[in-house]
């Protein structure tokens, strides 16, 4: 009997053990849940301060720590330890697995078979219609002018009373490749749809911090020259698709004379947009010959030196995108099928980009 009591008094110490060792697990496991994944604000607020409050603590343990080893390998004649590379949000944004790698032969693959791949390879010429929406502003039409100087073999007609499934028919016929549509809203533009033609797909853009040719300071004036063209940035499958629907509304053959430049620049799945014209400029540089302390009869000789450097200037305009949905086929409110929308539940952490 007593062997007994005494088999089940270790038998139940063991399942108290167990059970602790599950409770301190599932404390950890609560502890290590991310803020973006909890939907409630209100909790993903708390969970986020008392995280923010660790990381703080940590992160001046790090610094005491850091500051003590600097100092004994000063007093002890040694190399201080090296300075650490700061974390920034684009540095420690969350892993996706649709960055596209250099050696990925598929997607490769999908750029010649693509809708782009007609205007890429030069066998068919961009050839651009600007269009409004059905009730313009006075905005609009100012930005439109700055865009037809900014793309080359683009066309402007007024929207009328069409709708947009005529006008995409229309463009279609006269040979267009693509179709910009310029959305205002209190007598603002705030909206850019770019519809690929003749098979898609449609890309819509939200438009913010708009500021025109007039409005740029020391402001110039752009040639009739054809573009170079910089993307910067798109590293994912969909920035990739969105760049290259970007790329297939300039021509590919650059003319490097004008020195025009057009940039698209994606951060944090924010496309800024900038325009300028660059030059080179030959600047000479003087270089004292003396060095250290010479004689009060000897004067230091200055020997001039050339370097080159390159000069910007803003031809305008400027405004920023923001992705909002990217849809198959042409412009189709219905039966359209959506290869990306954009939503709110996306935008819980500041470490997760798409493009």
């Amino acid at each position: 009997m007593g062997g007994k009591r005494k088999t089940n008094e270790n038998e139940g110490m063991e399942g108290e053990e167990d059970s602790k060792h599950n409770i301190k697990k599932m404390k950890k496991e609560k502890s290590e849940i991310l803020p973006s994944s909890i939907k409630n604000k209100e909790k993903r607020s708390a969970v986020h301060a008392k995280l923010k409050h660790q990381k703080k603590l940590d992160k001046r343990k790090k610094l005491k720590a850091r500051d003590a080893a600097a100092k004994r390998a000063l007093e002890l004649g040694e190399e201080p330890p090296p300075k650490q590379i700061p974390r920034t949000i684009e540095n420690t944004r969350e892993a996706d697995e649709t960055v596209c790698m250099p050696d990925d032969e598929e997607l490769f693959a999908g750029n010649d078979a693509d809708e782009f791949s007609a205007v890429l390879k030069q066998d068919r010429t961009p050839k651009i219609l600007i269009t409004t929406c059905r009730f313009n502003s006075t905005r609009g039409p100012a930005f439109i002018t700055e865009l037809l100087s900014v793309i080359p073999n683009s066309h402007y007609y007024k929207r009328g009373t069409y709708d947009l499934k005529k006008i995409v028919e229309y463009a279609n016929n006269k040979e267009f490749t693509s179709i910009i549509v310029v959305h205002t809203n209190r007598r603002e533009p705030d909206a850019l749809l770019i519809i690929g033609l003749p098979d898609g797909p449609t890309a819509h853009f939200k438009l913010s911090s708009l500021v025109l040719r007039k409005d740029i300071k020391n402001h110039g004036n752009p040639t009739n020259h054809e573009p170079e063209l910089v993307l910067n940035n798109f590293t994912t499958r969909l920035g990739h698709r969105i760049g290259r629907l970007i790329q297939s509304l300039f021509p590919q053959s650059p003319n490097f004379r004008g020195r025009r430049v057009v940039t698209f620049h994606n951060q944090r799945d924010f496309i800024f947009f900038r325009h300028h014209r660059y030059i080179f400029e030959t600047k000479e540089i003087k270089q004292s010959e003396s060095k250290g302390k010479k004689a009060k009869d000897t004067k230091g000789e200055s020997i001039s030196k050339e370097k080159v450097i390159a000069r910007l200037q803003e031809c305008g305009p400027r405004f920023t995108l923001k992705l909002v949905s990217l849809q198959h086929g042409t412009f189709d409110t219905r039966g359209g099928e959506f290869e990306w929308v954009h939503k709110p539940e996306m935008d819980t952490s500041r470490r997760r980009f798409f493009l």
